[in-house]
């Protein structure tokens, strides 16, 4: 081995010693998990949230969140922590954004990767109510806990956005379903009232809805025709897809 090459390997022995001694120093850090569970419910878009069990934050709510074990893949802490606080376990979680500010846990350094799920709260019964655990609109949602206010508005930005650019929100509505039910589903998530001629309009430019020939019944107002989404239709077109501009 030429002196050259011994040089640079010594550099690289030190190069590894370095980030192994950084390794040890970042092991401080703990890593969690919380999870944004919006649920569409009574033509409102709701989150779940739980009452915060630290003293700092004693009355105040907070998102569904915990430590990550050491040996846990990130998904799987996330759909463990739902299951622990929740007992949900039919809910499908997607990871969304990572908060890491040095102070955001009274605690010490704890970064939390956050993962959003967007369901029908009529399909999902919750089955633990610790800690006050229940559905708040998210019009009266505020002041939370830690920094989940701001995790809290980034994620419901972040779900108005993808609502707009994929049909997300078909999966929460009836198999028959009015062009009533349709918008008032847009309306709840993207908190915005459109023109009804103008929203009918767009979508059925789309040309992903299938008339059922069929009308509502027992409504308490006027009976609206009744349509399903073409999801077969929408696989075949989805990378055409340009999203809806409301």
């Amino acid at each position: 081995m030429s002196a050259a090459e011994k040089k640079a390997l010594e550099k690289k022995s030190k190069s590894i010693h370095a980030i192994q001694s950084e390794l040890e120093n970042t092991n401080r850090i703990a890593l969690s998990v919380d999870c944004v569970i919006f649920g569409f419910d009574e033509n409102k878009l709701k989150v779940l949230l739980i009452r915060s069990d630290l003293k700092k934050y004693s009355g105040k709510w907070s998102l569904l969140g915990d430590l990550v074990f050491p040996k846990e893949d990130l998904d799987d802490a996330a759909y463990r922590i739902l299951k622990q606080r929740t007992g949900l376990s039919d809910v499908y979680l997607e990871q969304v954004h990572t908060f890491g500010a040095v102070d955001r846990h009274p605690a010490g350094r704890v970064v939390t990767v956050t993962y959003c799920s967007l369901i029908n709260v009529q399909h999902h019964k919750i089955n633990i109510l610790d800690n006050e655990l229940h559905w708040h609109d998210v019009q009266t949602v505020k002041d939370l806990a830690f920094d989940h206010q701001q995790i809290f508005d980034t994620c419901l930005k972040q779900l108005q956005k993808r609502v707009q650019e994929h049909p997300l929100g078909f999966n929460l509505l009836p198999k028959k379903f009015s062009l009533r039910d349709l918008q008032n589903l847009y309306e709840a998530i993207l908190d915005v009232k459109m023109d009804r001629r103008n929203f009918r309009k767009k979508f059925f430019t789309m040309d992903l809805l299938i008339d059922l020939n069929e009308m509502e019944q027992d409504a308490p107002h006027r009976p609206g025709k009744l349509y399903k989404f073409n999801f077969e239709k929408y696989e075949k077109k989805q990378k055409k897809w340009v999203g809806i501009d409301f």
